[in-house]
């Protein structure tokens, strides 16, 4: 069974997620942490734990979601995945910290494989299947474990709302297709973990999130 640990981290409060078994085989998703103080705190939970860090997931490119890639490279030496389109599209983290107006030093590390959807990502005795879940950014992804039934959304979709769609290359149409199509679609009860604040479940989404009805 995986277990999820979520960090509050940097200026933007990114949930930082680290996903773990019991065979201590672990990947973390969106690793935001932009500060000495946010570095110890997932360092130190990962030793106290005795984890082995297998992947570095990004749900997205937006400078909050992958401000801390660096340093996991750095201390585990696993380099970023992410989809290409993001890769390719979006600006780079300095204009996006430029045109955010955010003056932090954020340290870039290349993307060193590019996901597609329906990619299963493996780590101990667990797995995730990759989501295309465009509109926030072109190559938003979604991370799904069917067995144990949650899904990491990124900046897609929040509890009682939905990501922006008005930064680099979103598309609002296209962002609402893909919360419809790929993550109501799923079962009521899938837990969602988005990139911004607490979990909620489909089922609630579908009968309380006012902009997707």
């Amino acid at each position: 069974m995986i277990k999820v640990k979520t960090f509050v981290f940097n200026i933007i409060s990114v949930n930082t997620y680290l996903l773990y078994d019991e065979t201590k085989e672990a990947v973390i998703i969106d690793c935001g942490c932009m500060f000495a103080s946010e570095e110890k705190k997932i360092s130190d939970y990962i030793a106290q734990n005795d984890l082995k860090i297998k992947r570095l997931l990004c749900t997205h490119l937006h400078f909050d979601h992958i401000a801390g890639n660096s340093f996991i490279y750095q201390t585990y030496g696993i380099k970023p995945e992410a989809h290409r389109l993001d890769v390719e599209l979006l600006p780079s983290i300095s204009q996006q910290l430029l045109s955010m107006g955010v003056r932090l030093p954020v340290n870039v590390i290349d993307v060193q494989d590019y996901l597609v959807e329906n990619d299963t990502i493996r780590f101990g005795d667990s797995e995730l299947s990759t989501m295309l879940v465009p509109g926030h950014s072109p190559g938003s992804l979604a991370f799904y474990s069917q067995k144990d039934g949650f899904i990491v959304v990124g900046d897609v979709l929040f509890k009682g709302s939905i990501g922006r769609s008005d930064l680099w290359e979103g598309n609002h149409e296209m962002l609402i297709a893909a919360i419809k199509e790929k993550i109501l679609s799923l079962p009521d009860k899938t837990i969602v973990y988005p990139g911004h604040g607490p979990a909620t479940t489909v089922k609630q989404e579908k009968i309380n999130n006012p902009f997707i009805h």
